[in-house]
């Protein structure tokens, strides 16, 4: 398998850190930095993802002499100038830490899932004669704002799912197989389908970006897989059969893979027709017969009006295989057959699908849920206006309060101090200016001078995220943004 293409930890940074350590104050020891979630799309945030970065990147020796010559020779081609490079701070840490990066790291547990606007991690410099190691790696250290905002993302389906679920349905089991991750295609990267994958794993067990897997194999202790999937047809595995001849490509489908559950796209050609005459009628009792053999066909509608079609296919569905009206007064299709709607899906478009067959008498347990982009990709480091800052110095000897209070935006104000992150009268909240109780600080030492000190498991990492956010209520989180 080939090599990362940048594997030299000096460049994982913008090239204009590398000047800065001549820009602090003469005098300066240490430096004070946090990560936090200044606010955003989410009102709260699942945090995950910084354990991947520090031990894909930070954790043991990870400088070289070869790496300090090579990043001399790239930074000054870069600059036109041979001024810029700290030269004799790297090879500082390589004399006497053995290229191991002195920093300490604290971080609230992974998984944890708490208001936005609080810190997540504190990084500082533990070698007065480096401290500006804590910003350099500001660059590759604010990456964790990826997986934490799809793990939030994610999370947020998950309420919407669950919200629903209640009001309309009896059993609740399925909810966390209720969103089926199909993004590994929409992605940049490979390396960014296994982060985010991992990252809807944390709340959902349905997934075809089996490199989330991978990713919590290799650093999160999974024994097994953390996403499963279901023998599923495409366009072309049916259009290639022809158009007359769209019966026999599902019904071969059903017989090649006749043991548990499959998945097949209807609207090739036309859907309802589809569904009519085909799973309605020909397929009818291949279905009947998967169902007694305690499997599931997933009818799968690809395009059009989400929540029209949705409902269209479940009344469909519903005059051919009759259905059950459940303790709370909804209809369910019988075990056997469930729609799934896996294009086009946001958190408004599950909203309004859900909303809409709930209106129609139908409960969201009918229906299933895919979603690739608005899943994985289409969130950015605003979406939950993530920010890393200094906010503490030590200059001869004092300790200054670092912060900034731009008068033309007042959100980007940043912490002021060292930080804890407390437990204050039920809500969680960032204690600034040193005035906090250690004791009673919620954010962990993770990493120290090159060792990992805490190595989370993906289980533990999902127990945690399981809770609910205190004080969220989905229903106004909904009306809101549709406002």
């Amino acid at each position: 398998m080939a090599s990362h293409p940048v594997d030299n930890i000096i460049l994982l940074a913008d090239c204009y850190k590398s000047c800065h350590y001549k820009a602090y104050p003469p005098g300066t020891t240490n430096l004070y930095a946090y990560f936090e979630s200044r606010g955003g799309k989410f009102p709260y945030t699942v945090f995950f993802g910084l354990q991947y970065i520090l031990k894909k990147w930070l954790c043991g020796p990870v400088l070289t002499k070869a790496m300090v010559e090579e990043a001399k020779e790239v930074i000054n081609e870069v600059f036109k100038r041979d001024d810029v490079f700290n030269e004799e701070g790297w090879n500082h840490i390589l004399e006497h830490h053995g290229g191991r990066l002195p920093l300490r790291i604290k971080a609230v547990p992974e998984g944890t899932v708490l208001p936005t606007k609080n810190v997540l991690f504190t990084v500082e410099s533990t070698d007065p004669a480096v401290p500006w190691v804590t910003n350099f790696f500001e660059t590759l250290l604010v990456q964790a704002w990826y997986p934490m905002t799809v793990a939030t993302n994610s999370h947020i389906y998950k309420q919407i799912i669950q919200h629903y679920s209640n009001l309309t349905s009896d059993n609740h089991d399925m909810v966390e197989w209720m969103m089926h991750d199909a993004g590994y295609r929409g992605v940049s990267s490979v390396e960014t389908a296994a982060i985010a994958g991992a990252a809807h794993m944390i709340n959902f067990k349905s997934s075809d970006t089996v490199a989330g897997s991978s990713l919590l194999r290799k650093y999160y202790h999974l024994k097994g897989v953390a996403g499963f999937s279901t023998p599923s047809s495409e366009h072309s595995t049916v259009t290639s059969w022809g158009r007359d001849n769209e019966e026999e490509a599902h019904r071969h489908m059903m017989d090649t893979y006749y043991k548990g559950d499959v998945g097949c796209v209807c609207d090739s050609y036309d859907l309802f027709k589809c569904l009519e005459e085909t799973w309605c009628r020909e397929l009818k009792e291949s279905v009947l017969e998967r169902g007694r053999r305690s499997g599931c066909v997933y009818l799968r509608p690809d395009s059009g009006d989400p929540k029209e079609i949705v409902l269209k296919s479940l009344e469909i569905l519903g005059k051919a295989y009759g259905t059950e009206v459940n303790s709370k007064g909804y209809k369910m299709l019988p075990s056997c057959v469930r729609v799934i709607q896996a294009d086009g899906v946001s958190h408004n478009t599950l909203w309004e699908v859900l909303e809409h067959v709930k209106a129609h008498g139908w409960s969201s347990g009918s229906v299933f849920f895919g979603a690739g982009g608005s899943l994985l990709q289409r969130v950015n480091r605003d979406t939950q206006k993530c920010a890393y800052k200094v906010s503490s110095a030590e200059v001869n000897g004092k300790c200054v309060e670092v912060y900034k209070q731009p008068i033309t935006d007042t959100g980007k104000t940043s912490k002021k101090g060292r930080l804890t992150l407390q437990h204050d009268n039920g809500n969680i909240t960032t204690i600034q200016s040193g005035q906090g109780d250690p004791s009673k600080d919620l954010l962990v030492t993770v990493f120290e001078n090159g060792v990992l000190l805490k190595d989370y498991t993906f289980q533990e990492v999902q127990d945690r995220a399981s809770l609910s956010p205190s004080h969220f209520n989905i229903e106004e989180y909904l009306h809101n943004t549709a406002s």
